[in-house]
C-alpha cells in the first residue's frame, strides 16, 4: 500500500470511528504541549535569566517569564501536532497515538488551542515582562512552526540543523527578560543549544530510521546512511564541546562552570566516538539519552556558576 493510500485509509477510519471533540481529555490537551520537551526548554530559559541577571532574578519575574515561555512552547507544539498529523500516523506507536493523529482532538480545535496559547504567551510576556522577551518567544514559535515544520522537515536532510534553532530561543527569552536586550554573551547560550540539537536528534533518528523512511521524512540516516550520520554527529559534538569551553577564555563563566563542562563534554565525546566506531541501536540510544542529561546539567551549571562567581 502506498503512503497516500495508507493515509487515506487512516482518515476514513478516524472519520468513521471517532468523535474528536467528545473523546478528548485534559491529558490530551496537555499532550499537545509536549511537556517533556517543554521542561528542558524552560530549564534553558531559566538559566538564561540567571546568566543575564548575573544573580538570582526576581522570583516573580522568573515565574511570569517561565509561564509565558511555557505557553509559547506549548502553543507551537500544538500547531506542530496539527501539521504533522499525517506523518504521525505512519511512524509507529511513538506518534500514531498522539491526540490529533489518533482523532481524539480535531485539527481545528488543536489549532485554536495552539494559537490561543501563543497569543496569551505574547500578552503575558509583553505586559508583565518586556517586549523583547515577548518578541523572541513569538519568533521561536514561528520559526518552529513555519521554518522547521512546514518548510524544512519534509524537504531537507538538514532540517534539524537549521530548524533546530527554534529550540535555542528560550535562553534568549530568559536573558531578555532579565536585561531587556540581547548581547553577544546571550548568543553563546543560543549557540550551545543550536550545536547540541543535531547530535541529539540524529541519534534519535538512527533509532527511528525505519519510521522516518515510512513517513517519507528525509532525516540524515534515511538519505545519507549511518556512516555519514555518525560522522556528522561526532563533528557537531566536537564543535559543541569547543563552544562550551570557549566562554571561559573570555571570562563569561568561571571555574565551577569550567569543571562541570569538562566532565560533561568528556562523556559526550566518548559516546559520540563510540557511536561513530560502532553505530548500533544501543550506542545511539546511549548518546540520545545522555544528550538530554548533558543539556540539562550544563545549563544548571551555568546558573550555579552565576551565583557563586
Amino acid at each position: 500500500m502506498t503512503r497516500e493510500a495508507t493515509l487515506a485509509s487512516r482518515e476514513l477510519e478516524l472519520a468513521a470511528g471517532s468523535a474528536p471533540a467528545l473523546l478528548a481529555s485534559w491529558r490530551d490537551y496537555a499532550a499537545l504541549t509536549k511537556p517533556r520537551i517543554m521542561t528542558l526548554l524552560l530549564l534553558t530559559g531559566a538559566a538564561g535569566m540567571f546568566a543575564g541577571a548575573g544573580n538570582v532574578p526576581s522570583p516573580t519575574l522568573l515565574v511570569v517569564t517561565l509561564l509565558g515561555l511555557g505557553l509559547a512552547c506549548g502553543g507551537a507544539s500544538a500547531v506542530n501536532h496539527v501539521l504533522d498529523r499525517d506523518i504521525d500516523r505512519l511512524m509507529g506507536s511513538r506518534t500514531c497515538s498522539r491526540p490529533v493523529a489518533a482523532g481524539r482532538i480535531s485539527p481545528a480545535r488543536a489549532l485554536a488551542f495552539g494559537i490561543s496559547l501563543s497569543a496569551i504567551s505574547f500578552a503575558v510576556l509583553a505586559l508583565a515582562v518586556n517586549l523583547p522577551a515577548a518578541l523572541l518567544a513569538l519568533a521561536g514559535g514561528l520559526f518552529y512552526v513555519f521554518v522547521y515544520t512546514v518548510f524544512l522537515k519534509r524537504r531537507s536532510a538538514q532540517n534539524i540543523v537549521i530548524g533546530g534553532a527554534a529550540g535555542a530561543f528560550p535562553p534568549l527569552v530568559g536573558w531578555a527578560a532579565a536585561t531587556g536586550s540581547i548581547t553577544p554573551s546571550a548568543l553563546v547560550l543560543f549557540g550551545i543549544v543550536f550545536l547540541w540539537t543535531p547530535p541529539h536528534f540524529w541519534a534519535l533518528a538512527l533509532l527511528l530510521e525505519r519510521n522516518y523512511a515510512a513517513a517519507g521524512i528525509p532525516m540524515l540516516p534515511v538519505v545519507r546512511g549511518r556512516a555519514v550520520t555518525t560522522r556528522e554527529i561526532l563533528a557537531y559534538s566536537a564543535a559543541l564541546v569547543a563552544l562550551t569551553l570557549a566562554p571561559v577564555a573570555w571570562g563569561q563563566f568561571g571555574v565551577a562552570y569550567l569543571f562541570g563542562a569538562i566532565v560533561l563534554d568528556a562523556r559526550l565525546l566518548q559516546l559520540a566516538w563510540r557511536l561513530r566506531a560502532d553505530p548500533t541501536p544501543r550506542n545511539a540510544s546511549s548518546l540520545f539519552h545522555y544528550s538530554l542529561v548533558f543539556l540539562a546539567l550544563l545549563f544548571t551549571t551555568i546558573a550555579v556558576d552565576t551565583l557563586i562567581s
